[in-house]
């Protein structure tokens, strides 16, 4: 997976096309991220104590990594991340401009 915490991303597909978000949390093993304001959905919480009101709570939800593209932070384009030894690091590499990527 070449997304990681904390990256800026676009989405490429399904309700939320076009908005951009950074990503909360990363599911490698399921594939998903969590992305801040992004596939938001309601949930009904019940009253925990006598006397309190019950809500509905907007919670983002995980979605699939193949729905969204990093934004490059040097060209400000949704672009494909490839990954090159540098310097003897291994480093992510924005396909358009060759900029390094964190």
């Amino acid at each position: 997976m070449k997304l990681k915490k904390g990256d800026t991303i676009r989405v490429i597909a399904g309700n939320d096309k076009g908005k951009t978000g950074t990503i909360l949390t990363v599911f490698p093993e399921q594939e998903r991220i969590l992305v801040d304001g992004i596939n938001v959905k309601k949930k009904h919480v019940r009253p925990r104590a006598q006397g309190q009101k019950g809500e509905i709570v907007q919670l983002p939800r995980p979605f699939r990594v193949s729905r969204a593209m990093l934004v490059c932070p040097k060209c400000g384009v949704s672009v494909r991340v490839s990954r090159e030894l540098r310097e003897g690091r291994t480093v992510r590499v924005c396909k358009k401009c060759g900029a390094t990527l964190s």
